[in-house]
């Protein structure tokens, strides 16, 4: 059985497997976004890199969430790339403020890889417009101090108090209309 076991040894070393693991991740975090065409930091590996790397990069974004110097001590021990640590906590975590989690995702990519036709996927930060429509306070005086702030109201118009004023308007001019012929009706004094 299988109890207790975590993560996957790829056919290597331990020691290669962390290195490849850091190497990825940091590639990740330092590919630079292009907004113009809406894709973000992204690297194109396989499956089950991704799905290892995918642990490396949350811990590391969370830890960047902290912004301690103890987090960033932390990232550092994990990543051995200051550069990539400080990109992490100045630009990649703020932007994940309010998600909970999950700040990566693998998506199939169409083509295997030529050498020995692995299934390739495409590993990459979630884009800032996906991360969180509503923030969730995480601690209870945050909750408290959104709960007392009075809701402002949302004006909107009623369908059917639309329909009224459209139905108004149409008996004003069939009243205009009926006037006309009352007066076509009546004989010429």
């Amino acid at each position: 059985m299988r109890h207790r076991i975590r993560g996957r040894k790829l056919n290597r070393t331990s020691a290669h497997r962390r290195a490849m693991l850091k190497s990825l991740v940091c590639g990740l975090f330092l590919t630079k976004p292009d907004e113009e065409n809406g894709t973000f930091e992204r690297v194109i590996t396989t499956r089950e890199k991704a799905k290892e790397a995918r642990r490396l990069a949350d811990k590391v974004i969370t830890l960047g969430k902290r912004g301690t110097l103890a987090a960033r001590r932390r990232a550092i021990q994990l990543l051995d790339n200051k550069t990539a640590v400080r990109r992490v906590f100045e630009e990649v975590a703020p932007r994940y403020a309010n998600r909970p989690g999950g700040y990566t995702r693998i998506i199939g990519y169409p083509s295997n890889r030529l050498g020995d036709n692995a299934r390739q996927v495409i590993f990459e930060l979630v884009g800032p417009l996906e991360a969180a429509a509503t923030p969730q306070p995480s601690r209870p005086e945050v909750a408290q101090e959104a709960s007392t702030q009075a809701p402002q109201p949302v004006v909107t118009e009623e369908p059917a108090a639309h329909e009224e004023a459209v139905a108004e308007d149409e008996n004003a001019e069939a009243g205009e209309e009926s006037e006309d012929k009352e007066d076509d009706d009546k004989p010429e004094e």
